[in-house]
């Protein structure tokens, strides 16, 4: 006689330290940026591949959307038949700097999350000089930081120096609306329709950080998968405590 397998129970489909990815995310495009306040930064952006030799330092907190814009330009640098790159420093081991080598024969290079290697002189100093080798070259550069350039600290002034001769963008957050926006987004993108009842629970119970909500709608979705249930005020509340990241006020 065989037993019938148990569903998990939800408390153990989430870990705060594991991120659930359920589905590769489409490549970003600016159309499916929702700008908010930010509408003058990215029509600078779209515009950078007519503009030779251009450079932009970008900075905003995690979650507002910087990566996106920074692979949304790649995208439609390729679209136009040109060659773009896209480089996250967050990612790559302290002995890729042989990485930079040769991106000024690129139309565009786009380096994410300066801040990560701030203080390192090696990272620095190698960022410098394929910065200048860009610039020579006539290349677009797209730099972005979780911190403005002041409040980076960077070790090398001449890289600092560097940045400072381009366009400096802050990202602004995002109001409620827009959040809403980008939520409805990606829970259409995983195929369902997230009810306004949870997507107002989100809201008022929830970290209301962009990258936080995100991961949410990704765990509720997968909850709802696995247990047939449908998405509810009840199952956002276990989906946020499961992950550690209940914050109703008491």
């Amino acid at each position: 006689m065989h037993r019938k397998s148990r569903k998990p129970e939800i408390s153990m489909l989430f870990s705060p330290q594991i991120p659930l990815q359920l589905m590769p995310h489409r490549e970003s495009r600016f159309a499916d940026f929702v700008s908010g306040p930010n509408s003058a930064v990215v029509d600078a952006l779209k515009h950078m591949p007519d503009e030779p030799g251009s450079h932009v330092f970008l900075y905003g907190d995690a979650g507002s959307g910087k990566t996106h814009l920074l692979n949304a330009l790649c995208y439609e640098v390729r679209e136009r038949q040109g060659r773009a790159f896209y480089l996250a420093l967050k990612r790559l081991p302290k002995d890729a700097i042989a990485s930079l080598q040769g991106l000024e024969q690129l139309d565009l290079v786009c380096v994410d999350d300066l801040h990560v290697i701030a203080g390192q002189e090696a990272w620095e100093e190698a960022l410098f000089h394929c910065f200048n080798r860009i610039r020579e070259a006539g290349g677009r550069l797209l730099v972005s930081s979780r911190l403005r350039l002041s409040a980076l600290h960077l070790g090398l002034p001449d890289l600092a120096s560097r940045l400072a001769w381009g366009l400096r963008l802050p990202l602004m957050p995002l109001e409620d609306d827009d959040k809403l926006a980008v939520v409805n987004q990606r829970s259409a993108a995983l195929g369902f329709d997230l009810p306004a009842e949870v997507q107002t629970y989100l809201l008022k119970h929830h970290d209301r950080s962009m990258t936080a909500l995100l991961q949410t709608v990704e765990n509720l979705h997968y909850a709802a998968l696995t247990h047939k249930r449908r998405i509810t005020i009840p199952l956002a509340r276990e989906v946020l405590k499961a992950a550690g990241a209940d914050q109703e006020k008491q």
